[in-house]
């Protein structure tokens, strides 16, 4: 895999996390589930959590586990940081996504566009208007105030096979994503923070000036 190819994966993987079953009390799709989906991520101005990132081969055995924190903030701000095992940097400024790997000394810069702006880490910081021209959305409903959607692409060469979101109490809990090759990656949230006043500042990727910068498709 290339630098390229590992930063795309990174960006769509930011977002994945192995959701147990929910007990069904209601359940709608379409524009209608679309709609109140889009309504829950749009009363996120920002969004800051702890997470604990899972990923599952197609045989069910997990392969890799990372620890770190995120913030995200409207229209277009992302700060994804792991410190364990590896340290490691994702983070947009609504234009460009930049992947900083320390141990590496390597920055990868790639464009925002419409496929990479389209991956799940970005549902918290995007544009969430078009929801149903972009995905198939279901939603099932289930006790404790729990909302449970699921998300599948429309293109065909999308990043992810399908996006499942689970909402406790009005706050994003889990997320879970597959992609082609049946792997799963998985993450969970831990001490949500909504809606907190962020400085654009808190946006900005520093790294050394001796680190190699490498933009997508140089």
């Amino acid at each position: 895999m290339t630098q390229s190819q590992k930063g795309l994966w990174l960006v769509s993987m930011l977002a994945a996390l192995l959701v147990f079953a929910l007990p069904a009390q209601a359940e709608e799709s379409g524009e209608a589930a679309a709609a109140e989906l889009a309504s829950m991520l749009e009363s996120y101005e920002s969004f800051q959590s702890d997470f604990i990132q899972i990923v599952v081969n197609e045989n069910g055995k997990r392969v890799q586990e990372s620890r770190g924190s995120l913030k995200a903030k409207r229209p277009g701000l992302f700060y994804w940081e792991t410190s364990e095992p590896h340290s490691q940097f994702v983070v947009s400024d609504g234009s460009k996504v930049e992947v900083y790997d320390p141990d590496l000394e390597q920055v990868t810069v790639h464009s925002l566009d419409e496929k990479v702006s389209t991956t799940p880490a970005l549902l918290l910081s995007g544009e969430v208007d078009n929801l149903d021209e972009t995905y198939k959305v279901s939603m099932q409903s289930g006790g404790d105030d729990t909302r449970e959607f699921t998300l599948e692409p429309r293109s065909e060469d999308s990043l992810f096979v399908s996006l499942r979101l689970t909402f406790s109490g009005g706050e994003l809990r889990e997320m879970r994503m597959e992609d082609s090759m049946s792997q799963l990656s998985v993450l969970s949230f831990e001490g949500i923070v909504l809606n907190e006043d962020v400085s654009d500042s808190a946006f900005v990727l520093e790294y050394p000036d001796e680190v190699d910068v490498i933009r997508d498709g140089a």
